[in-house]
């Protein structure tokens, strides 16, 4: 039996892969940060690596957010994505420890409610 996210979409079943449960989550996350008034812009920070023409290529870094982007007033938003059950890694959570420290907004999401819920000290835009 599958449920619906707020958006009205069909969340993946509870015995869904992690892989996909963690697809589901960023994509309804993604969703959230870019329709909410505080936020300017939020992308997909792709990290790992790949041989490339017969090099080995690292891009991103360990600890780097899922998702990088910015507030309206100008802060660096940083959004670690999980699944249902996943953990943060400790490079994750010391990662958004320093975006906080230094004023920007950093937290976990598991979906859209905890988007909500790690802005809502965040003023809107104009």
């Amino acid at each position: 039996m599958s449920a619906v996210d707020l958006f009205g979409f069909d969340t993946a079943p509870e015995r869904a892969p992690k892989k996909l449960l963690e697809a589901a989550a960023l994509s309804e996350v993604l969703k959230a940060l870019r329709g909410h008034a505080s936020v300017a812009w939020a992308h997909r920070q792709n990290t790992g690596a790949a041989k490339v023409g017969g090099r080995f290529v690292r891009f991103g870094w360990k600890g780097c957010s899922d998702i990088l982007g910015m507030m309206r007033d100008g802060r660096l938003l940083a959004c670690e994505v999980k699944a249902p059950k996943g953990k943060l890694r400790a490079e994750q959570a010391e990662f958004l420890s320093l975006v906080q420290k230094h004023g920007g907004v950093g937290f976990v999401a598991r979906n859209c409610l905890d988007v909500l819920n790690g802005l809502k000290d965040c003023p809107p835009g104009e």
